[in-house]
């Protein structure tokens, strides 16, 4: 017998009962068809996966008491909702006009192209009239975005920049007990904690929605509630999901209290999985029969079906007739759904990816902000400036001009970072703007995901490059994907800056000297900045804060450690590699586009980071025997200069790419592969570093790459 057998046999066998009188009737009889709509919007998209028209079947039944909790919020809560959440959208989408939950959730299991969150790229709940934030199904990955947002809200509100959202909102979470143990579920809690500790505002409702089983891994029965039940500063609230009266009651005593006291809760929604994980899931292959029967009798449906009888709101054959109402209208909105087109091009697909409006940043960036921070001394009168320098003073115009930009991250605010490159701008305009966070990169990123819908502009910092990885999905699975996945209605603006690659002399090993930036190269959209020089770091960062700001691009910003304080080039005392700050005017280096040193004929180094100030040195000693090479400097990893680096590279017709990074997932790799593609036609060579974690002390110099390889290669290219 299935779930649906299951349910029109027991309501068939009730009796009809006088009416009550109930003061919920109107909040049951929503409650009901939401629910009914969500169940039958199941069933429709498995009949439809069977036909092979229907592209995703995991469902929401056994969960749609999670309906409740949108009845208990606003419609303009802020809602990041996991996959089960087919009760709650359509339940949210009765209380705005004109919506049509049914067809949207339609379209997206067909993948219409006029799906209207995202066009069909991916069968997700979001509607931005519904303040319903889209999210992927990368396990608990949206949690430290939520976590974000609610802190945001109170940021933003401080700061005078209009949120988009009401003051007094709410931001609600939903997840899975499985995705519970997740350690960015876990880490996410904790931040949010963290803050509460600190009496910031975290008007979070986190409502795990505990179905006892993680596909077929089990959960320890008494689990979320022996492990949040009693956590300090986080209020408990629990209902159980078959009792609909309890759920209303307690959903909205958890979203009021979250209202008054802008603090975090835990509703812990005890639920069902009925039907599997998925369509394509085998339960009885890991489950009893009798165990999946059993849990029919706790079918929220059957449920409010059952409330709905005994206080005399509905008869036994009303219910069944609202139900086939249901069944009978979603199988009408599926049979509309299957004659919207489909995406029709890769063109159409990418469109969403981001927007991409060089002129419109390029007016931005130009822009002289108000500068009366810096008081009688401005940042072109100071003379020549380190690379540190002058990405503290960009930071310091785009913290001036801009009540939204906020930077954060660890030991960024007292301290003024590790290596002293936001050294003073707490003091110039304070802790709201400039602060410190708790030692976790998943948290910071995602205080800059929520940040970003929260009408901020973030500069995270990650310490270094090597804490980057393990936080590395909320750049990959969430920032890069959230304007993709939402047709591009709402966006993740930041600049994340990473300090990073190797070559720190007497320091560090590993974690504290790591050229890997395989990760980021990747992520479709996201921009890959990697400054040199410091005339061009400060420039390039106020490229990528323009970017952010306009377009809402996710930019990250690799600072090369061993170049922040470095004055020399070719010998000491020379300050070859100090640079005056640009002058107005001059404060943009458009996102794809290289840098040239020197014009020679013979040989073009194709470098960036680190490997610039090398290959000029190695460009000097190759013209003291005859040979004359240009350096190009990429300036952007992603996107690549590819028409910079092709007419360099036809100048000279032979190239030699200086890469400091890996062999293997390395620079080079696009680098050589851009020229092909383009059709150079001359020798190509790469060097890079090893394919070798970097040890500690003078042992990484056996596995980096140096001056002399690069001058034999050179040698070895124009003589061959």
């Amino acid at each position: 017998m299935t779930v649906d057998e299951f349910f029109h046999r027991t309501v068939a066998g009730w009796s009809a009962q006088p009416a009550t009188g109930s003061d919920l009737a109107d909040d049951l009889l929503a409650l009901f068809d939401a629910q009914a709509g969500s169940r039958h919007l199941d069933l429709q998209a498995r009949q439809l996966g069977k036909q092979g028209k229907g592209f995703y079947s995991i469902g929401s039944s056994g969960h749609e008491s999670n309906a409740a909790v949108a009845a208990a919020l606003r419609p303009t809560d802020p809602a990041l909702l996991h996959y089960r959440s087919g009760g709650f959208y359509v339940r949210r989408a009765g209380q705005v006009p004109g919506q049509h939950p049914l067809r949207d959730v339609l379209l997206g299991v067909v993948a219409a192209a006029d799906e209207p969150i995202s066009a069909g790229r991916h069968k997700v709940f979001g509607n931005h009239e519904l303040a319903v934030i889209p999210q992927t199904s990368t396990i608990a990955s949206h949690l430290p975005r939520a976590v974000g947002l609610a802190f945001s809200l109170g940021r933003a509100a401080k700061l005078g920049v209009p949120s988009g959202w009401p003051d007094d909102s709410v931001v609600v979470c939903s997840f899975g007990d499985a995705s519970a143990n997740h350690s960015t579920a876990t880490g996410a809690i904790n931040s949010a904690l963290h803050c509460a500790f600190q009496g910031l505002a975290m008007p979070l409702l986190l409502v795990c929605e505990d179905n006892g089983i993680g596909i077929s891994v089990r959960t320890p029965k008494g689990w979320i509630e022996s492990t949040y039940g009693d956590r300090a500063g986080l209020r408990y609230f629990t209902a159980d999901g078959a009792d609909p009266v309890q759920c209303l009651s307690v959903a909205r005593e958890a979203a009021e209290w979250v209202r008054l006291h802008r603090a975090p809760a835990f509703l812990h929604l005890r639920t069902v999985r009925l039907m599997g994980h998925a369509g394509s899931d085998v339960e009885s292959g890991y489950r009893s029969r009798t165990e999946i029967t059993t849990d029919y009798q706790r079918d929220p449906l059957l449920g409010t079906a059952k409330v709905l009888v005994d206080n005399g709101i509905l008869r036994p054959d009303e219910v069944l007739a609202r139900y086939a109402d249901k069944r009978a209208e979603v199988a009408q909105v599926a049979e509309e759904a299957l004659e919207r087109r489909k995406l029709g091009s890769a063109a159409e697909v990418m469109a969403s990816i981001c927007q991409n409006r060089p002129e419109v940043v390029e007016r931005r960036a130009l822009e002289v902000p108000p500068r009366e921070h810096f008081g009688d001394q401005l940042p072109e009168d100071e003379g020549p400036l380190t690379l540190a320098q002058a990405i503290n003073r960009s930071l310091a115009e785009e913290l001036g001009r801009d009540p939204g930009v906020i930077a954060f991250g660890e030991d960024v605010s007292r301290k003024g970072g590790v290596y002293g490159v936001t050294r003073g701008l707490r003091k110039k305009f304070g802790a709201t703007k400039v602060f410190d966070t708790l030692l976790d990169e998943q948290s910071i990123l995602g205080t800059a995901l929520g940040a970003g819908l929260a009408g901020l502009l973030p500069i995270p910092e990650i310490q270094y490059l090597a804490y980057l990885h393990n936080a590395a999905d909320q750049l990959r699975g969430e920032a890069g994907t959230l304007s993709f996945f939402s047709n591009g209605q709402y966006r993740n603006p930041m600049v994340v800056r990473i300090a990073g690659y190797g070559y720190q002399k007497g320091f560090g090993g590993h974690f504290h000297n790591d050229n890997s930036v395989t990760a980021l190269r990747d992520m479709p959209g996201v921009v890959v900045a990697s400054p040199s020089r410091p005339d061009d770091a400060a420039a390039m960062l106020r490229t990528c804060v323009a970017a952010a700001r306009e377009d809402g691009r996710v930019c990250v910003f690799l600072e090369p450690i061993a170049l922040y304080h470095t004055r020399d080039l070719h010998e000491p005392g020379d300050e070859g590699w100090l640079a005056r700050y640009p002058a107005p005017g001059e404060h943009h280096v458009p996102i794809g586009r290289a840098r040239q040193h020197g014009d020679g004929s013979d040989l073009t180094l194709v470098t960036f980071g680190n490997g610039v100030p090398m290959s000029l040195r190695a460009a000097k000693r190759l013209r003291d025997r005859g040979i004359d090479a240009r350096v190009l400097d990429l300036r952007w990893l992603a996107p690549l200069p590819v028409d910079d680096l092709l007419t360099a590279a036809e100048a000279t017709g032979r190239v030699l790419v200086v890469d400091e990074t890996r062999r293997s997932g390395g620079v080079s790799e696009p680098v050589v592969t851009a020229l092909v593609d383009g059709g150079f036609t001359g020798p190509i060579a790469r060097v890079t570093s090893e394919d070798s974690y970097i040890p500690l002390g003078a042992a990484a110099y056996h596995v980096l790459l140096d001056e002399e390889t690069i001058e034999t290669a050179a040698l070895k290219l124009t003589n061959g």
